[in-house]
């Protein structure tokens, strides 16, 4: 922790020296995308796409989900994803996946997920994926599965799907290579995973 607390102190006059100007934050904040990704650490949205203070407004959830749109059932991920959507008016929303995902695996390999019942509970409700039945793998191919599926998800979000009706919202999913830092991007047309 005292690494985080030194560098906090001195974040200012970095900043300053790296002609970052906080000052204009002040005055509101225009992202140019929604970046949902997992809470993962090893992820970091900035670094990957080089995103400046006020660039990207983020989601992190564990594993990356998307829950569907309840309108019984208000939650942060909700909120997050209409006030991206219909007050910051964001052109984009990425749903990016990554390899030796936690819990895309913890899924597909069936592990017991009992001694944290908040987490079982989440995955179980936050993706279609199933069991495989392979003990081992690098989970790319499920972990893009869900990527999708988090996609779809999107469209159950009123805000989100009349944007993508009317051509004012693009949606993107990708998948990023902890190990290699390669990233993929879903191409529709072949719907494949491609580097970027």
């Amino acid at each position: 922790m005292q690494s985080f607390i030194d560098h906090a102190r001195t974040f200012r006059s970095r900043a300053a020296q790296d002609g970052h100007t906080l000052g204009r934050l002040a005055e509101g904040q225009s992202p140019q995308a929604l970046f949902i990704t997992c809470s993962d650490s090893r992820i970091i949205p900035s670094a990957v796409t080089g995103a400046k203070p006020g660039d990207l407004f983020e989601m992190r959830t564990a594993g990356n989900i998307v829950p569907p749109h309840r309108p019984s059932a208000p939650s942060a991920e909700a909120a997050t994803i209409e006030y991206a959507v219909e007050v910051l008016g964001v052109a984009d929303i990425v749903v990016c996946g990554h390899s030796h995902c936690g819990a895309v695996g913890a899924v597909v390999r069936g592990e017991d997920l009992t001694g944290v019942p908040a987490v079982r509970d989440w995955l179980a409700d936050g993706t279609a994926l199933s069991t495989d039945g392979e003990a081992s793998h690098d989970l790319a191919t499920p972990v893009q599965r869900h990527v999708l599926d988090q996609l779809e998800k999107l469209h159950t979000h009123p805000s989100v799907a009349r944007r993508v009706r009317e051509g004012r919202l693009g949606l993107h999913g990708w998948f990023y290579e902890v190990h290699t830092g390669a990233v993929l991007t879903h191409r529709p047309d072949t719907d494949v995973f491609l580097p970027l």
